[in-house]
């Protein structure tokens, strides 16, 4: 299988970019795709947080740490590799990139790169889609809407997108829908992933006592989700044959 690099960015703070990594990391580890991750958020890293067995935190403006990165894509037993960006950093990471080869290797078929731009229903976020159209040509470009803050992406009329996806035709739209605040608030204490929150385990795999209401919600999205994310080309060939239960939480719920 050839190397995946997975790029999750937005220049713009708050649209729920780490919420979107997460939410692709327990996806994959749903359907058996083994997955490394890097969290540029330094040297807090937000991400590693909920997996610290498979996020390292880096700076990526430092040399070294790129290549931790990309030097290792081709040499590691995991193929799939999510760099979750730090807000801000999306369109300096891509210029990086851009300087250093890797968007042309990709191009090129070396490996395969999507990039995941989390946008928020604002017009500057629908501005950043026409500062990084530059980097995207001739790879995987998604945009998410996530609709985080229950907003109804109301400046996205039809004029509006097709003023700003004019010159983006190979951009593909998911939408991230609305968890329930208290049941994202859970879920961020419990310092677990989505995945072990509804099924009811500590992080370190122990019964919880988790509501099972905010399971519930959090159950659902997951599951409006995994139909999003499997709209994607690029993630289906990486994943494995479905389960008989279109739920893969279902079996966890004796844990209630």
């Amino acid at each position: 299988m050839k190397p995946l690099l997975i790029l999750v960015g937005a220049d713009k703070g708050g649209v729920g970019k780490t919420t979107t990594s997460r939410a692709l990391l327990d996806f994959l580890a749903r359907r058996n795709v083994l997955a490394r991750a890097f969290d540029t958020e330094n040297p807090r890293g937000t991400l590693h947080r909920f997996y610290p067995n498979i996020a390292e935190i880096i700076d990526l403006s430092r040399v070294r740490d790129q290549m931790k990165v990309l030097d290792t894509m081709q040499s590691a037993a995991v193929k799939v590799t999510v760099v979750d960006l730090k807000a801000g950093n999306l369109s300096s990471a891509l210029d990086t990139f851009e300087k250093i080869g890797v968007l042309e290797a990709a191009r090129s078929g070396e490996f395969d790169l999507a990039l995941f731009h989390v946008v928020g229903p604002s017009i500057a976020s629908l501005d950043e889609m026409g500062e990084v159209a530059k980097y995207t040509k001739g790879l995987s470009y998604i945009v998410a809407r996530n609709f985080i803050n229950e907003t109804n992406f109301f400046e996205w009329d039809e004029k509006t997108f097709k003023k700003y996806f004019a010159g983006l035709s190979n951009a593909r739209e998911i939408e991230i829908p609305k968890l329930n605040e208290m049941a994202y608030e859970q879920v961020d204490l419990a310092g677990v992933t989505f995945t072990d929150f509804i099924a009811n385990k500590t992080p370190k795999g122990q019964d919880a006592e988790y509501s099972f209401v905010l399971r519930g919600y959090v159950r659902k999205w997951i599951s409006d989700l995994n139909d999003e994310f499997e709209k994607l080309e690029l993630i289906k060939s990486l994943l494995a044959p479905q389960q008989s239960s279109s739920d893969p939480s279902e079996s966890n719920e004796n844990n209630a």
